[in-house]
């Protein structure tokens, strides 16, 4: 376990493989999730209240409770999952523990925080369309940001002179000379 926790996953040939293809996928599921709100809605927050409250100027029926529920439930668990992988796989890269803490919330808050605006915005009031577009563009750079740095590590490999460590304090791991 330790070997794990101290970055050594980097330098297995299949641990390797198998994340590098995971973040492969991921990088499409993160592709086209924003294609799939591009498809129905815009940035602009009235595009957000045309979605899910219906828009008679364009024949938009609004968005209906069953529907919506359908939609939540596979978004959950489907996040949840996501969310675990990656944010677990950052536990392990070499920042400080705030930092990697604050990665973990915010991910998990854009994710938790986009579904929760979409039945606000349905059922409480248009005025929380702002934060359905704020969740999904702060969503969209978490998971890009999560994507490209465990890409960079993963890719790091053990370099000469650079080794991991776990810190005293159950920090994580760091990366330290070895000179």
């Amino acid at each position: 376990m330790k070997y794990l926790q101290q970055g050594g996953f980097r330098n297995h040939p299949l641990m390797r493989l198998t994340l590098g293809g995971a973040l492969v996928l991921l990088a499409g599921f993160w592709v086209t999730t924003a294609l799939m709100y591009f498809r129905v809605m815009t940035l602009d927050p009235a595009s957000v209240v045309a979605y899910y409250r219906g828009d008679e100027a364009r024949f938009m029926e609004p968005r209906t409770y069953g529907s919506m529920l359908e939609v939540t439930h596979t978004h959950l668990p489907m996040m949840a999952l996501v969310m675990l992988l990656l944010t677990h796989l950052a536990i392990f890269l070499p920042w400080s523990i705030g930092r990697r803490a604050a990665l973990i919330l915010t991910a998990f808050g854009f994710a938790l925080g986009g579904e929760a605006a979409s039945w606000l915005v349905r059922f409480v009031s248009p005025a929380w369309a702002p934060l359905k577009v704020a969740c999904f563009v702060g969503l969209e750079l978490t998971l890009a940001g999560l994507l490209v740095a465990l890409a960079l590590y993963l890719a790091a490999g053990d370099r000469p002179g650079v080794r991991a460590r776990a810190v005293q304090a159950g920090d994580g791991p760091v990366l330290e000379d070895d000179e």
